[in-house]
Order: C-alpha cells, then sequence, then structure tokens
C-alpha cells in the first residue's frame, strides 16, 4: 500500500533517503506538507551497506514517485569509520566528533540533491538531520542548513534567475524520543529502516554502536517498541 496521497498537481521534493529512521520520518513528512517524492539515496561504499536495503524497502512502503540509488564510492578518500579500516567505536556517545564522521558527507549529498532537484525544477530539498541527539557531526547543525541553503541559491541557474532553493530539516529541533513519536504518529514501518554503523555478520543491529545506543535511548524514552533485532545488549 503507498503512503503517499499527493496529485501529480503537487510541487516536487528531493528527499535524502539513507534508510535511517530520520531520513524515513522526514520523507513522510515531506509528503504530509504535499510534496511528491523524488528519494536520493547515496551508495558511497558505507560500512552498513545494508542500508541501502532499507531504503529500497521504505521508499517502496512510501510509494515515492522515484527513488535513485547513486554509487558514490567514498572509500576512495577514507577518513571514517564508515569507509576506511577503522573501529567502530562501542564505548557510548561522547562529546567530541566521532570517526563514525564521513568528511563533508551532508554537503557532498545535499549538492547532489540541489543538482538533481534543478534539473527535475524542484525548489525544495528535504534532509532529516537533527542538531540534538547527533553525535557532534558539524555537518548536521543548523548553520550548515542555512549556509548550504544560501549558497545553492548563488550556485543555481534557477537562483541567478530570481527564483528559490529551500532546504527543509523538518528534524533539526527534535529529540529522537520525538522522532520516534512522529513515526508513530505517521504510522511508519520503523522496523523498515536501518541505523547500525556495524552490522553483525547475522544481519542483526550490533546494539552498541552511537547510532544503535541513540535509537534505542529515543524508543524507550518515548515509551515505544523498538523493532529493530539487536545482537548485543
Amino acid at each position: 500500500m503507498s503512503f503517499s496521497n499527493t496529485t501529480t498537481h503537487s510541487p516536487l521534493a528531493v528527499v535524502l533517503l539513507s534508510g535511517g529512521l530520520d531520513s524515513m520520518v522526514c520523507t513522510a513528512l515531506a509528503q504530509e506538507r504535499g510534496f511528491r517524492i523524488l528519494a536520493l539515496t547515496i551508495d558511497y561504499n558505507q560500512r552498513h551497506r545494508i542500508e541501502l536495503d532499507a531504503a529500497d524497502r521504505i521508499a517502496k512502503r512510501l510509494g515515492v514517485e522515484r527513488h535513485v540509488i547513486l554509487p558514490l564510492d567514498l572509500r576512495q578518500f577514507g577518513g571514517s569509520a564508515l569507509t576506511d579500516n577503522i573501529a567502530v567505536p562501542k564505548d557510548g556517545v561522547g562529546k567530541d566528533i566521532p570517526v563514525t564522521y564521513v568528511p563533508a558527507r551532508n554537503l557532498i549529498f545535499l549538492s547532489l540533491a540541489l543538482a538533481w532537484a534543478e534539473a527535475a525544477g524542484a525548489n525544495d530539498l528535504f534532509i532529516g538531520v537533527n542538531a540534538l541527539d547527533y553525535s557532534g557531526y558539524p555537518d548536521c547543525r543548523p548553520e550548515f542548513i542555512s549556509g548550504f541553503e544560501s549558497l545553492a541559491r548563488t550556485a543555481t541557474k534557477i537562483g541567478s534567475e530570481g527564483g528559490t532553493v529551500t532546504v527543509h530539516a523538518p528534524l533539526q529541533h527534535l529529540k529522537k524520543s520525538e522522532i520516534a513519536l512522529e513515526a508513530a504518529r505517521l504510522g511508519l514501518e520503523t522496523g523498515e529502516s536501518w541505523s547500525c554503523y556495524d552490522p553483525l555478520a547475522d544481519g542483526t543491529a550490533c546494539g552498541v554502536c552511537d547510532s544503535c545506543r541513540l535509537r534505542r535511548a529515543g524508543f524507550a524514552e518515548a515509551g515505544l517498541e523498538d523493532d529493530t533485532r539487536y545482537g548485543s545488549a
């Protein structure tokens, strides 16, 4: 069953769909606001490639207009536990920028989303970044979103002709528990999303990486069941 109730007369938006909980909720919120969805997933040869399958499931479940999985091998650069031979931290969420930060990832991804949006005649981008429960990533902050939006208007044909480019970050100021509650309100199948940075060999989530810890704590605080299968307590 398709989640979308938009029409062909609705405006288009490009949504970055990683396959995680945040991007799932972000996509559904864009639909709720009346947008037709072009969903963009980046296959950057990440350690947790299982999230690509999650993105595909979510795109089909929500009935997006088009879903593109774009290959971009960031392992050629490395510099992150997600794209290099660096161990994923398992000792809790700290205050410093963790080694799971992928250099300039959201800047790269939003640039690709902007390119597709301009080609498709869309003025709106959606990204599920969060400035509260975000593991300290600099490219999740409000300053980054506003800065990119300004740059987008300067760097594009649509902007130079007086058009607008809007970057929506509807989860920007929500805690993970509030995001989980939004997922419940929207009726989403959250078990179809994937958060773990370091999946176990049997296909279960590790349960102890930063992303797993944030997800588990968020669902617990919200008083909701997390349908993720964890292989570690």
